[in-house]
């Protein structure tokens, strides 16, 4: 089952852990919203809670509660629109509670069913920690995987999610995620490169306009593997994944040694970077762009985008946390609602 379009063109935001800075960036970006000419948004949120938060910050936000996503755009200019919650929520930066756990992923599960039945366009997700999830009974992998069952049980079949860092100058999507770097051969499989580039190609097409983007492929070993002196999976592994997209018509090439594919003339032969493990992507991405790249989950039935950092619970509550990731996650979403909204037109 895929979402349509939504009627109303509002992002739905998740604060994630309150301890952290979700609830600081939230509202740092609702005072700065002129800056980036923000689409309208609603936060999921215990109201009490972020009242507090913004006490502590200082700052003077006028809130709106309301009843349903589709009275954000309304109350956007004047206030900011707050979903409430039913769980209650602590404000107390920097200290985890797994108390405020039951409210977190609420705040997912509205927002997710939100999205999915046309209510909204898009969510925008805050850094989750998943330690105080774990400890209050939270048994999902983490916040993306949890995305992927609730998507599956809305609809048939199951979902690959696939992550994509998006930024101004640079976006990779690692194919293998959180795992360790030991076990990154043997997950790799050309079947996932396949499919993993299969996803990647077709939220371009929809999601970004463009008609055939270019997929550059890395390589896992040193040089890409120096034809098999260096290890043979980039030969065994990826380059048939590679052939085998371009089979498909999809403008995908490689495997490429990764320690020369990143700088500014090789970035410019290319759309976006397929790359075989978590930090081979992050890196580069993070070390061009770090404050204006974006989370963006692909392979889901909705839109969803999120900020490139964590909680930086030493952060929370003190003034200093920085929100241009997390407004630039804002403006992505809401290019992405609609480009999607164009195509289904």
């Amino acid at each position: 089952m895929r979402a349509g379009p939504a009627s109303s063109p509002c992002l739905v935001v998740t604060l994630g852990e309150p301890s952290g800075v979700g609830p600081d960036i939230a509202l740092d970006a609702y005072r700065r919203r002129a800056e980036r000419k923000l689409a309208p948004f609603a936060v999921f949120a215990d109201p009490a809670m972020l009242r507090a938060r913004a006490d502590r910050l200082g700052y003077d936000i006028p809130f709106r509660e309301i009843d349903s996503p589709d009275e954000t755009a309304a109350a956007f200019a004047a206030a900011l629109p707050i979903l409430p919650l039913v769980n209650r929520q602590d404000e107390r930066p920097g200290r985890l509670d797994p108390f405020n756990a039951l409210g977190t992923v609420e705040a997912i599960d509205r927002a997710a069913a939100a999205v999915l039945d046309g209510r909204a366009g898009a969510m925008v997700t805050g850094p989750i920690d998943k330690k105080a999830l774990y400890d209050a009974g939270f048994r999902h992998p983490g916040h993306t995987e949890y995305l992927a069952d609730l998507c599956a049980a809305r609809g048939a079949g199951s979902f690959m999610p696939v992550m994509l860092l998006a930024g101004p100058e640079l976006s990779c999507v690692p194919v293998t995620i959180h795992v360790p770097l030991r076990d990154v051969p043997e997950l790799l499989t050309t079947a996932l490169i396949v499919e993993t580039g299969r996803i990647v190609a077709d939220h371009y097409v929809r999601h970004f306009g463009i008609a055939r983007p270019r997929i550059a492929v890395s390589g896992l070993n040193p040089h890409a593997g120096e034809r098999g002196a260096i290890g043979r999976e980039d030969e065994d592994v990826i380059a048939p994944a590679v052939a085998r997209l371009a089979a498909e018509g999809i403008q995908a090439f490689g495997p490429l040694p990764a320690d020369t594919m990143f700088h500014a003339e090789a970035r410019a032969g290319y759309d976006v970077a397929l790359c075989m493990y978590h930090d081979q992507a992050l890196i580069p991405a993070k070390a061009l762009a770090f404050d204006e790249t974006v989370n963006v989950t692909l392979g889901l039935p909705l839109i969803r985008t999120s900020p490139d950092h964590g909680t930086a619970a030493t952060l929370a509550g003190t003034g200093r946390a920085r929100p241009a990731s997390f407004m630039a996650a804002l403006v992505l979403a809401d290019r992405m609602v609609r480009r999607a909204a164009i195509r289904a037109a």
